[in-house]
């Protein structure tokens, strides 16, 4: 059968059936992720459906599944949960910046294609790429311990009481500066704002606090901070759904692999819920029908509001970069074929850019998603759409019953996503690496988890590039050659040097260098 507008129908059934598969292994992955991210479970499934529609379309990996992963998803969850904070933790205020910031990373990426960047991803230093997947996965399941033992910071009003305080500063604050935007002096018209700090009612304080301390326990420090009265406080129902689905997941594997057990546990723990528990906490509304274009990003557009964040796009895009083309490497070599890795940055950034069009979380290549659809007859990018159509009727057809899904089944999900995430293999092999390579995985692991992603990226990238400098030096100082002018046979005098080598042969040297000499060229001429 031939091309029909640039797709191959020759292996339809195998692809039809590879992508239902995969999209049956997405659907719990990607709600659970829109659900970390802060953004809500649809805006999973949103960007689940169209990253792998357009990233399939057109990419360069024909196998390719895409979709929210961990690594993006924990980057996603630090911009949202920043520029919440910038908008008095109003989510609805600040979904246009997020989605603008989504929406550049996407462009971002395009841009990457275009100026032939991906051929150069394959040389990310390998302790760089373990301390950062490891740190992902402490940072998922450290996060994830507050929903499976059901504590919401903001419910809890003994916690929340001691942010009054902050709230009515915050409050206060926020009269001042609209006073300032008035133009009208304080110290002159003092009244004015006393008469509006008066009609502050408490409902407000109430809000603006629960918005505080809910931002005091996002994150892992947030996580850490409060884990003691999550203890305390926990949802005995909440724990035992959470535990239940991990306890299937990996239980049913031993069974068989042939059904997805991340599918199984949904399916099986929500109905456990349901019947046994009428009273669980569900992961929100998701709605039903086709996602509506967020026209607010631009007609809300700021600059000032997105400027801060216009780095972190660009890390957003590198890293789905990364985790996009790490996975077409799979691909290969499961299918014996080559992937256009330029054309393949061009695919994800333009899926990862209609995803923000309609209020979905960005994504990337995910491996385990693409070779569950090679291993079920997936071979061209017919895949890889069917994935995300099939997510998409899911939506219009099982929105309402998604929405029943206990929040806590999404938390156990995400915990064995964090186990599976960790680099096991190069932690196994730590006491057989050099040292040096051993300092830059475990400071990119504490900083990935402890003070930022992008940050431990950078400093990674750093540090191992100088490493990297000064093993090139040692080899050049190894593979140099030093000896008396008379014992370089290959030195032939000229006519008007005379007799000079026999004369001064034993006391001039000569060093012949080999390498890149801009490295350390102190080095080479030091003796």
């Amino acid at each position: 059968m031939k091309k029909v507008l640039g797709l191959n129908f020759n292996h339809f059934r195998g692809d039809l059936f590879g992508g239902i598969t995969a999209g049956i292994v997405a659907l719990p992955l990607a709600l659970a992720f829109g659900l970390q991210s802060g953004l809500g479970a649809a805006a999973g499934l949103y960007g689940a459906i169209f990253i792998a529609f357009f990233a399939a379309l057109f990419g360069g990996t024909n196998t390719q599944i895409s979709g929210p992963t961990a690594p993006m998803t924990a980057v996603s969850m630090v911009v949202i949960a920043g520029i919440v904070a910038a908008n008095e933790g109003n989510l609805e205020r600040a979904i246009p910046a997020i989605l603008m910031v989504f929406l550049l990373a996407g462009i971002i990426q395009i841009a990457l294609g275009f100026l032939k960047v991906g051929q150069y991803i394959r040389y990310m230093p390998y302790p760089v790429v373990s301390g950062f997947m490891t740190g992902i996965g402490v940072i998922i399941i450290i996060t994830q311990l507050l929903p499976m033992l059901g504590y919401y910071a903001k419910e809890d009003q003994e916690y929340v009481r001691d942010f009054m305080p902050k709230a009515e500063e915050v409050l206060l604050d926020r009269i001042l500066q609209d006073e300032a935007a008035e133009k009208i002096l304080v110290l002159e018209d003092f009244k004015e704002t006393v008469r509006r700090a008066a009609d502050i009612s408490q409902d407000e304080i109430n809000t603006e606090a629960s918005a505080l301390a809910s931002n005091n326990a996002s994150g892992v420090l947030g996580s850490l901070r409060v884990v003691g009265r999550a203890f305390s406080n926990m949802n005995y129902i909440n724990l035992l759904l959470g535990l239940l689905t991990i306890f299937i997941i990996y239980g049913f594997k031993r069974i068989t692999k042939a059904v997805p057990s991340t599918l199984v546990a949904l399916i099986v723990v929500t109905l456990i819920a349901m019947f046994f528990f009428p009273d669980y906490r569900t992961i929100g509304l998701i709605p039903s029908g086709f996602p509506t274009l967020q026209f607010s990003m631009f007609t809300e557009f700021s600059y000032a509001t997105i400027s801060p964040y216009i780095f972190t796009a660009a890390s957003l895009a590198a890293l789905g970069a990364i985790d996009s083309l790490l996975t077409s490497v799979v691909a290969d070599n499961m299918t014996k074929t080559k992937h256009n890795p330029d054309k393949e940055l061009v695919g994800q950034g333009i899926g990862n850019s209609i995803a923000a069009l309609f209020g979905g979380i960005p994504g990337a290549g995910a491996t385990i998603r693409t070779v569950v659809n090679i291993n079920s007859g997936g071979k061209t990018k017919l895949s890889g759409m069917f994935a995300g159509l099939l997510l998409l009727v899911v939506l219009m057809v099982l929105g309402p019953l998604a929405s029943k899904i206990p929040a806590a089944v999404l938390a156990g999900i995400l915990v064995t996503v964090g186990i599976g995430v960790m680099d096991y293999k190069g932690l196994r092999h730590i006491n057989q690496w050099p040292k040096s390579e051993v300092l830059v995985m475990l400071l990119v692991l504490f900083l990935t988890v402890f003070v930022g992603l992008i940050e431990a990226v950078v400093v990674g990238l750093i540090l191992a590039s100088i490493l990297f400098m000064k093993t090139i030096a040692d080899v050049i100082d190894h593979r140099t050659k030093s000896a008396p002018l008379v014992e370089f046979s290959r030195e032939i005098p000229w006519t008007d040097e005379g007799d000079i080598i026999s004369r001064i042969g034993n006391k001039v040297y000569i060093k012949h260098l080999d390498g890149p000499l801009f490295l350390d060229l102190h080095r080479a001429f030091r003796r």
